[in-house]
């Protein structure tokens, strides 16, 4: 098999990690790899298999002779640096928001639009946490009816906010139960995380809407094609670690029963069916962290429009939100059977 001299920049970072344990278990076929990361990570090691590699600061010099560089670094650096790796040859993938809605550049998921990865220019952008558990969950559906409209909620756990989120929630709840504080100071969320939800993440648009929210409205009609299809997203933070949860309401042009997304779900792409309510199965975050699918559960007829369908779905969005997704972006131009 051939094998790839492959760059991760922001190797540090929380994604970054995950993309490093992900080539590891899929045994991507890596000759070579660079870390890389800012000056302050410089000179650090980390560990790639038996090897332990050191990290060296990204720049425009960065990528001689790397087949594939997957991005993690954030849009300013991705915005910086991505053009100078492909212009030396590279395929970027990138994880940033910052060439999504490129018209030049493909949003990808593999298991919804692959052959869009292969009209690349040199930079595949891979799309917003979000949006991804959502294109997997409803591309079988979408296979059986055009969907018209989707109305989504989502339940983004603070890991999806980075590490100090992570510690913020952390620290919050042990302020509350060990130490009993009733004031809490927040440094990552605008108000208390712990045992409190947030129904805003990323600015607020004009239209009144997140940015985030907009992202999962304008990604999903780049994703499927489909410039009809409108999606309206409430998204929101919750006191969880790890994996986002989506309450899913969508209307279809043809009607499809609950049957018949069920057998779809089972022969989809990328999902694990979890809709059990006689038995009270139904997936959670914590069937999902850790884990490559997309979960679905509480699949019923929307009983307020004549062809919809709610559902719930739940993925880990450190795996198949970010670093998973790149992994198989990677494996899909470079001819690999997952």
């Amino acid at each position: 098999m051939k094998q790839y001299n492959v760059a991760v920049a922001g190797v540090t970072g929380a994604v970054g990690n995950v993309l490093l344990s992900i080539m590891q278990e899929r045994k991507f076929p890596v000759k070579n790899l660079t870390a890389l990361a800012s000056v302050r990570s410089e000179g650090k090691k980390i560990k790639f298999l038996d090897e332990e590699i050191e990290i060296k600061e990204l720049s425009e010099n960065s990528f001689k002779n790397i087949d594939i560089a997957l991005f993690s670094a954030g849009a300013s650096r991705s915005k910086e640096f991505a053009p100078h790796a492909a212009e030396s040859g590279a395929v970027v993938i990138d994880n940033s928001s910052a060439f999504r809605m490129d018209d030049e550049i493909p949003l990808v998921v593999p298991e919804v639009n692959p052959n869009d990865a292969f009209r690349h220019k040199g930079i595949i952008a891979n799309p917003n946490c979000s949006t991804i558990i959502m294109a997997v969950a409803i591309k079988p559906l979408y296979d059986i009816s055009p969907i018209k409209r989707i109305v989504v909620s989502t339940y983004q756990s603070v890991s999806g906010a980075g590490a100090k989120a992570i510690a913020e929630l952390e620290k919050q709840s042990r302020e509350i139960i060990c130490e009993g504080k009733k004031v809490i100071n927040c440094s990552v969320f605008p108000v208390q995380i712990a045992f409190n939800v947030i129904p805003h993440i990323d600015v607020f648009l004009e239209n009144g809407y997140t940015k985030e929210e907009m992202k999962m409205h304008n990604e999903t009609r780049k994703i499927f094609n489909d410039y009809n299809l409108s999606v309206s997203a409430t998204t929101v933070r919750v006191p969880v670690f790890t994996s986002h949860s989506e309450s899913i309401n969508i209307e279809t042009r043809d009607k499809i029963t609950v049957s018949q997304a069920r057998k779809a779900f089972l022969e989809g792409s990328g999902l694990t069916l979890m809709d059990d309510i006689s038995n009270i199965v139904y997936p959670t975050p914590l069937d999902s962290s850790g884990k490559d699918n997309v979960f679905i559960g509480r699949i019923r007829e929307d009983i307020s429009v004549e062809n919809g369908l709610s559902l719930w779905a739940v993925g880990d969005q450190l795996r198949k939100g970010a670093a998973l997704n790149a992994v198989q972006i990677a494996e899909l131009i470079c001819g690999i059977k997952s």
